[in-house]
C-alpha cells in the first residue's frame, strides 16, 4: 500500500515507552549530567525538563538545553552534552522484541510510527533505534498527536486502524475519536503506564493489554483485532 491509497488494516506505534525503554535515556543523561556539572545542574536540568513537559505535553530535551544555556551562558560543556543526547545509541534502549513486533505487525497491515516530539530529536531517536528502517520510513511526527488525527487519516486511510501506545490518555482520546474503527493496545511498560492514578482515570481506553511489546509476538491478528475485521 502507497500513501493516501485505503488499506485494511493500518497499525499506528507509539515509540516512547512503547518501543524504546524512555526510562533508561533518561537515567543515562542525568547520569552524564551529573559527571559535566554537578548534581546541582543536574537536578536544574530535569527541573526544566519537567516544566517543558507539563508545557509542552512530550519531552523536548533540546529545548531543556537551550533553557539551561541561558542560565549557564559560559559553560563550555553543554556542547558535550547536548551532542551525548544527539549520538545516543538508542538502538541499546529498544524494548526486547520491539523491531520483531513491527516486523509481524507488517505481515498484517500497513505500519506507521506515530509520536509526539520536536522536529530534531525525535527523528534523530527514530532513525538512531532502527525504527525508522523496520517500518519503510512511514514515519509521523506531531506536537500532539491525539489532535492530529485527521492527518493520520489522511495520509494513511484504513478501514481500521490499531492503536499501540504506553499512554492511557492517548488511547482514550483516540478511541473516543474512532470508536469501533480502532482497537487500542496497551503495553504496560514505563512509570506512567504502571501510574495507578493513570490507570483509574482511564479504565476503558485499551482493548488488548500486554506486560511487554515484545508479548505481541505471542498473539495472532483475530487476538489483536477480533475476527469481525479481519
Amino acid at each position: 500500500m502507497t500513501m493516501g491509497q485505503p488499506g485494511r488494516n493500518v497499525f499506528l506505534v507509539d515509540v516512547d515507552d512503547t518501543l524504546v525503554e524512555n526510562d533508561l535515556v533518561q537515567a543515562d543523561l542525568l547520569a552524564h549530567i551529573e559527571r559535566e556539572f554537578g548534581p546541582a545542574c543536574r537536578d536544574r536540568f530535569w527541573a526544566i525538563q519537567e516544566d517543558l513537559f507539563r508545557e509542552l505535553g512530550y519531552r523536548d530535551y533540546l529545548g531543556a538545553f537551550q533553557r539551561f544555556r541561558v542560565e549557564h551562558p559560559y559553560e563550555r560543556h553543554l556542547v558535550t552534552a547536548a551532542n551525548y543526547l544527539v549520538d545516543y545509541p538508542f538502538d541499546r534502549r529498544l524494548y526486547p522484541g520491539a523491531l520483531e513486533v513491527l516486523e509481524r505487525l507488517r505481515g498484517w497491515g500497513q505500519v506507521v510510527i506515530l509520536t509526539d516530539g520536536d522536529v530534531v530529536f525525535q527523528p534523530r531517536k527514530v532513525e538512531r533505534s532502527g525504527i525508522f528502517k523496520a517500518v519503510g520510513g512511514h514515519v509521523l511526527i506531531y506536537v500532539h498527536k491525539e489532535q492530529a488525527l485527521a492527518d493520520v487519516e489522511r495520509r494513511y486511510p484504513a478501514e481500521h486502524y490499531v492503536v499501540v501506545d504506553d499512554k492511557l490518555r492517548i488511547l482514550d482520546a483516540v478511541k473516543k475519536a474512532w470508536g469501533g474503527r480502532v482497537t487500542t493496545v496497551f503495553p504496560r511498560q514505563g512509570r506512567y503506564a504502571n501510574d495507578p492514578g493513570t490507570q483509574a482515570a482511564f479504565p476503558g481506553a485499551a482493548d488488548v493489554t500486554v506486560a511487554r511489546i515484545g508479548d505481541l509476538l505471542n498473539l495472532q491478528l483475530a487476538d489483536v483485532i477480533g475476527p469481525t475485521s479481519l
